[in-house]
């Protein structure tokens, strides 16, 4: 009995060797890409973490000015000693508070887009 044994020309086995050494390569640097896109990702999440605490932490800031401010104001109306010194309160505490929060709004307006640009950048 004669045994038919097949065997893979020398150039297809080269050619297919070739081929899964590629696949192999692509392989491994899609891998390694995807590790550093994921560290990326993890980094410009840390970014943005920390511009959201900043946006906060002078958020809850402006939060204990304000209420201080109230308070006060509440404390020097108890002390008025006439409705024209209630007025001029008043006046003066919408006033203070108005240019306050003026102010807070622009502030915080240019954190919120120092946070926008530092997201935005490209990691080097």
């Amino acid at each position: 009995m004669t045994e038919n044994k097949f065997e893979f020309p020398k150039e297809m086995r080269a050619m297919a060797e070739a081929s899964f050494d590629q696949a192999r390569q692509a392989f491994e640097k899609f891998v390694a890409n995807a590790h550093s896109a994921a560290a990326s990702i993890e980094t410009r999440g840390e970014s943005a973490r920390a511009s959201a605490k900043d946006v906060s932490a002078k958020a809850i800031s402006y939060a204990e000015k304000n209420v201080a401010a109230s308070l006060d104001h509440a404390q020097k109306l108890l002390q008025a000693k006439d409705l024209g010194d209630v007025m001029r309160l008043q006046s003066e505490y919408v006033q203070a508070q108005m240019k306050s929060l003026a102010d807070q709004a622009s502030e915080m307006g240019q954190i919120v887009s120092r946070a926008a640009m530092d997201a935005a950048k490209p990691n080097s």
